[in-house]
């Protein structure tokens, strides 16, 4: 079985996709999905459902779901090896002890594999190839075909989930632009971080990328822009100032001269923002 969730829901089985397209059983389907291999509890699936107060008839309207699942699945096992291999339908959306269990056997994930690259990549950035951990990063980030599970009605639980999905795609992408900055990519990056800073107004860190962008391709003045409106909707929208980490970025902008730029791959004060 073939997962994937970074983007809209695809789950597909011997090629065949088994996406349901009434909302509730779809939303079973994604849960069921972004824990692939691992048990969900009906608790889990319940309060997904409906929150904290699902009808009395919630256990067996949950279980017309997953048998509306597995008629999905069952068409397109029979294009499967017949014989020993062979799967049932109650084998790949199995019943298990207080809960159900998609099983993915020998397939694909795209989660799975984003968290592997990624991870591959941060070791990479922090044993110093910077080249190879901007590869790395860039690999993970393109098995992102949109928002996670953009076409699932969420609950509680999924919006969760979908939520530490943005933040560990939000952190690879932190760390391909920094190793991208390391390499002295700065004139590359400076459209890229634009857009990101506009969709991300209160991301410091995204704001300190583009103002190291900026200045070392000698636009001091854009720079210092990019903290004022960072520091404008800071103070409008949560009453906070900037952290002192960007603060001295700032000041290393403010007595810098666009010429100070250190070679790709030396130590850059401005380089990291914490």
């Amino acid at each position: 079985m073939d997962i994937g969730v970074l983007g809209a829901l695809d789950v597909r089985e011997n090629g065949v996709s088994i996406i349901p397209t009434a909302p509730k059983p779809r939303q079973v389907l994604a849960v069921l999905a972004l824990h692939a291999d691992r048990a969900v509890t009906v608790g889990t699936l319940t309060e997904e459902l409906w929150g904290r107060q699902p009808p009395r008839s919630a256990h067996s309207i949950l279980q017309t779901y997953v048998m509306h699942l597995r008629d999905l699945i069952a068409p397109a096992l029979q294009g499967a090896r017949d014989g020993e291999g062979a799967r049932t339908a109650k084998q790949v959306l199995r019943t298990v002890p207080g809960g159900y269990l998609l099983d993915s056997g020998e397939g694909t994930s795209d989660v799975r594999e984003f968290e592997r690259i990624a991870a591959t990549g941060y070791r990479t950035r922090e044993a110093g190839d910077q080249r190879e951990a901007a590869r790395l990063l860039r690999a993970a980030l393109d098995l992102w075909r949109g928002p996670a599970l953009a076409d699932v009605t969420a609950g509680e639980h999924l919006r969760t989930r979908v939520r530490a999905l943005e933040e560990s795609r939000l952190c690879a992408l932190d760390q391909r632009i920094e190793a991208d900055l390391r390499l002295g990519r700065h004139r590359e990056l400076i459209s890229e971080l634009t857009v990101l800073a506009d969709r991300h107004p209160t991301h410091e860190s995204l704001c300190g990328q583009l103002m190291l962008a900026l200045h070392r391709s000698g636009r001091r003045s854009d720079a210092l822009d990019a903290y004022r409106r960072l520091r404008t909707t800071l103070v409008r929208d949560q009453g906070l100032e900037p952290s002192a980490v960007l603060g001295r970025i700032r000041q290393s902008v403010l007595s810098a001269r666009a010429d100070d730029a250190p070679a790709p791959g030396t130590a850059d004060p401005l380089a990291r923002i914490g």
